[in-house]
């Protein structure tokens, strides 16, 4: 798989990280023998730059201490694999039947987590994903949604002190990497503009957007930040280019319950009907077309992708290698589905 240098990290990264939310149970309880098919498909098709995502917040450190079990047993040695950890969530013990961090997403775990960003706790973060993973370390490191942090405060005056929490937990990690425990700081967020916000006082190596950069949805703005992050040398992964299942036939926007009543999301289902017209006459998966749009974007280096199908897996590799006709991007632009973009 073809590879490119990613950032200020010294890493380079193929178009394809795999995600790993779905190991930490995300809607459904896997089998752990599902689980280690798909890693073992993931490391085989991307050796020797295989690149896995993974965040404290999966199912509690579960994807983490899967990934952990599973490279070992897949015999993969720490030089080659690159992790990415996303902290910000520490366990915590699980008083209920299920997490009180995100009800009803996560299924059959046996922990909690709380969020916890500060100085020292990032810190702490950082220590127990390292036991979670086993003799793997990861070597790219962000801070866990920010923007979900700052949106907790009750008061402006709260948001200010929780903000400079989260660039305490920058200085952290930059100590991090200064004493060359890690290669690269960054930032994962749902919300992408609290990443300008945090830019202006953070030197990040990479950003991760979720839920933000799609076929569906990417706005002007969005689309000068990320080129100006590729111009000033910031890696950049889009993550979550399904919309959480959603632009491939899923229940889920978001990891929200669609409702057919509600205008908002009229407007979304009316929009996915249209776009799967033009797939189907174009003969093209909706998937293909999420991964192919992502890696078209001027500036993003990776998409991030998430499965525990081993063969949803190489399906969503070809997707990465494999481009689409200029007729059905067009087509895609003559419906006003997508903007009228340069780049495609």
């Amino acid at each position: 798989m073809e590879v490119s240098p990613f950032g200020n990290t010294g890493l380079s990264l193929p178009k394809v990280v795999f995600g790993s939310s779905d190991l930490g149970n995300l809607y459904r309880e896997t089998p752990l023998e599902d689980k280690l098919a798909t890693i073992q498909s993931c490391v085989e098709l991307t050796r020797p730059y295989t690149v896995i995502d993974s965040a404290g917040k999966y199912g509690a450190g579960l994807a983490l201490e899967v990934i952990g079990d599973c490279l070992h047993n897949t015999g993969v040695k720490p030089e080659e694999v690159v992790i990415s950890n996303k902290l910000g969530w520490l366990r915590s013990p699980l008083v209920g039947e299920e997490p009180t961090f995100e009800p009803g997403i996560w299924k059959g775990i046996k922990h909690d987590a709380k969020q916890v960003i500060s100085y020292e706790g990032i810190l702490e973060c950082f220590e127990e994903g390292n036991k979670l993973l086993k003799h793997y370390v990861p070597q790219l490191v962000s801070v866990h949604d920010p923007d979900e942090y700052l949106d907790a405060a009750k008061t402006s005056r709260e948001k200010d002190s929780r903000f400079e929490d989260i660039i305490g937990a920058y200085k952290a990690l930059a100590a991090l990497k200064e004493q060359g425990k890690v290669a690269g700081v960054g930032v994962g967020a749902k919300n992408w503009k609290v990443i300008p916000e945090i830019y202006k006082h953070v030197k990040l190596d990479w950003v991760m957007i979720a839920n933000s950069l799609t076929v569906y949805s990417h706005p002007k703005e969005l689309l000068e930040f990320v080129d100006l992050l590729a111009q000033e040398g910031v890696g950049v992964i889009d993550a979550a280019v399904f919309h959480g299942g959603f632009l491939v036939g899923g229940d889920l926007f978001n990891y929200k319950p669609m409702r057919s009543f509600v205008a908002e999301d009229k407007e979304k289902l009316v929009w996915r009907k249209a776009f799967f017209e033009v797939c189907q006459k174009h003969q093209v998966k909706p998937s293909h077309a999420c991964v192919q749009f992502a890696l078209l974007v001027p500036g993003v280096n990776a998409v991030a992708l998430s499965t525990v199908d081993a063969s949803r897996a190489k399906e969503n590799f070809r997707a990465a290698q494999e481009s689409l006709p200029g007729e059905f991007w067009e087509e895609l632009k003559s419906k006003e589905l997508i903007a009228d973009l340069s780049f495609i």
